[in-house]
């Protein structure tokens, strides 16, 4: 947090700061809990001389060979496929602000995205239906110049929404006038002007 002061803009405060919904994160669950419980079973079948009446040829001096692999693939499956979605979770994270809209990525490879709410003129919110469970979704900033910027899997969507839609609202009326026709048809909205029905609610396509 300390940091994202630092890059705060005169005047700007954050109002709040999360990290995606962490249902991506059910599978490394259950492989965390589930490789080990098969590395166990594994080792024990070998060490009762399951693996020598299945292929006589692999007798006792195997034993300790064939644990091994079952503790090096139950921590394979630990270190190649649990961590890096922990870790890409984990350095994934989503700041709102009086004035923004800020996502970090990647904790090695970092990848910086902001979207200026002066210069939204839709928003849209997308949910699928494990999202709807949830209580998660996508949201879309649809400036023109940037194109639709969408941001994965926000917590408590409808609330994120809502965020949004009042900082919005309360941008100061001497905002960068962004109402001018752009090329490709688009139209920006200052603060003072955005649209009655995307301040209450947003467009919702769900």
């Amino acid at each position: 947090m300390a940091v994202m002061r630092r890059t705060l803009l005169p005047g700007e405060q954050v109002i709040v700061t999360t990290r995606p919904q962490p249902r991506k994160l059910a599978g490394a669950a259950v492989a965390f809990v589930l490789s080990p419980a098969l590395a166990a079973y594994a080792s024990a079948w070998i060490i009762r001389g399951g693996a020598a009446r299945l292929a006589p040829a692999l007798d006792r001096q195997w034993t300790p060979w064939l644990v091994t692999v079952c503790v090096v693939a139950a921590a394979a499956v630990w270190l190649g496929y649990c961590l890096p979605r922990l870790l890409r979770w984990h350095s994934t994270r989503y700041t709102l602000t009086s004035q923004r809209m800020m996502a970090r990525y990647g904790l090695l490879n970092r990848r910086d995205q902001q979207v200026n709410l002066a210069s939204v003129r839709n928003l849209m919110v997308h949910e699928s239906l494990l999202q709807r469970l949830v209580r998660s979704g996508n949201i879309s900033l649809e400036t023109g110049y940037q194109g639709v910027v969408t941001f994965r899997d926000v917590p408590e969507v409808a609330r994120f929404r809502d965020f949004i839609l009042d900082a919005i609202g309360e941008l100061p009326e001497d905002s960068p006038d962004f109402s001018e026709p752009q090329p490709g048809g688009a139209t920006y909205y200052p603060a003072g002007d955005f649209p009655e029905d995307m301040r209450e609610g947003g467009r919702d396509d769900r």
